[in-house]
């Protein structure tokens, strides 16, 4: 392949990424045979700011390239511009017979990290409802199980397993597990592991699974 022929298809590909993933995506075609690295091509330039002819990087840098460097690809690595865009970088190499190009993209993902923090406002929530309806959550956690161990006639002392999966069972059809901390609130009541405590409910959800089948 001649190096017509290489610059010819990475500046296609270039051209193509660019197109494909809209204005935040900055495509273009470097001479990595010279260590100032010129841009030959390039689309989405207002990403960065360059132009054909630039020898700055994506860093806002025109410092030559050590030969490490100039044959080296670069996947998917961070980086900020000079007007603070964050940047997802990367660098494909293509070397021949009296030529070496490299085509480099440069994600702009600012917006997306700005939508992020806010989608994470908008979900998050200082309680659930339930221990905000119902006030002093442990008191009426207790409540509830004062209710269930009442309905097995029996003390907590007295209780073996297969009892205490009623318990759990009976507060669960009260949505007791919906209140914060329920599940090491009824471990220690029933003086066994929160590890146990999650066993149970989880072959109660499998009780009712084969249920529903």
């Amino acid at each position: 392949m001649t190096r017509e022929q290489a610059f010819e298809f990475l500046d296609r590909t270039a051209r193509g990424i660019a197109e494909m993933f809209g204005p935040a995506c900055e495509t273009l075609v470097q001479d990595m045979e010279r260590p100032d690295h010129p841009i030959l091509s390039i689309y989405n330039g207002q990403v960065s700011g360059r132009e054909v002819g630039s020898t700055q990087d994506i860093l806002g840098s025109d410092k030559e390239l050590d030969t490490t460097a100039l044959t080296t690809d670069f996947v998917n690595l961070y980086a900020t511009t000079p007007l603070g865009r964050q940047i997802k970088s990367s660098t494909f190499h293509m070397i021949g017979d009296g030529y070496n190009l490299a085509l480099g993209i440069d994600f702009d993902f600012t917006s997306l990290s700005f939508a992020n923090r806010t989608l994470a406002g908008l979900m998050s929530a200082d309680a659930d409802l339930q221990s905000a309806l119902w006030t002093g959550g442990p008191g009426q956690l207790q409540q509830i199980y004062e209710e269930c161990l009442s309905a097995l006639g029996k003390s907590t002392d007295e209780l073996n397993k297969r009892d205490r999966m009623r318990l759990v069972a009976l507060m669960d059809q009260k949505n007791a597990f919906s209140f914060r901390k329920s599940v090491p609130f009824v471990a220690s009541r029933l003086k066994v592991s929160r590890y146990t405590v999650y066993k149970y409910l989880d072959e109660l959800a499998a009780q009712k699974a084969g249920e529903k089948e």
